[in-house]
């Protein structure tokens, strides 16, 4: 698993909106980049930078994907028939770590991950430890009886600021979640506005 080297409330910060929604985010009180120079005024973007503030923008809504493994999505969503912007956000919400923050079992997309990677998750009764893996519908995530107790786990179900979509069939009581469906772009609770035909203009160039 490569490391995120980047601290997550400086994405907010550089691309200038909360992705997230989070409250704790720092751009609800400096709405301006990071550094000395962060409250400069900034020039029009071109149309390249603006393709590629949408790419940096999904990529690190899901947790900083690498470049490399990004690519790849995109790479499967342009293979597939039908809209490659509407696969590539299907692709993206069938991965098992944005599952799992979905059903609100952690609390961040960053938490997801990590809790995947140390092994609290099952799929179908067996254990998966790779946050990418691929969903189908029907599957049923389950945290591990021994992780349920766990802190994030208590805290994150309690959350407010967001709901479980109806695409992610969520059962607190047993902490499972039935994958119902892979949703399209207007199913998804982003926050703010993603533009993923931006992205397939990007890599389309």
């Amino acid at each position: 698993m490569s490391k995120r080297h980047s601290q997550k409330h400086k994405i907010d910060r550089r691309l200038g909106e909360n992705i997230w929604g989070r409250p704790k985010s720092p751009l609800n009180a400096r709405a301006y980049g990071p550094g000395q120079h962060g409250q400069r005024r900034k020039g029009k973007l071109s149309d390249f930078g603006i393709q590629l503030r949408a790419k940096q923008k999904l990529k690190g809504y899901y947790g900083s994907i690498t470049e490399k493994a990004f690519k790849r999505v995109y790479a499967e969503a342009a293979r597939r028939k039908g809209d490659t912007g509407e696969n590539l956000i299907g692709i993206l919400e069938s991965r098992l770590d944005a599952i799992v923050y979905r059903a609100k079992f952690v609390p961040t997309v960053f938490a997801a991950r990590q809790f995947v990677n140390h092994g609290h998750v099952q799929v179908n009764g067996k254990r998966v430890n790779i946050p990418s893996y691929n969903v189908q519908p029907g599957d049923v995530i389950t945290v591990r009886e021994r992780s349920k107790q766990l802190t994030v786990v208590l805290e994150a179900v309690q959350l407010a600021e967001r709901d479980v979509p109806d695409y992610v069939d969520a059962d607190h009581s047993k902490m499972s979640a039935t994958f119902v469906r892979v949703p399209t772009l207007s199913d998804v609770p982003y926050p703010v506005q993603m533009e993923p035909n931006l992205v397939v203009e990007f890599y389309s160039r």
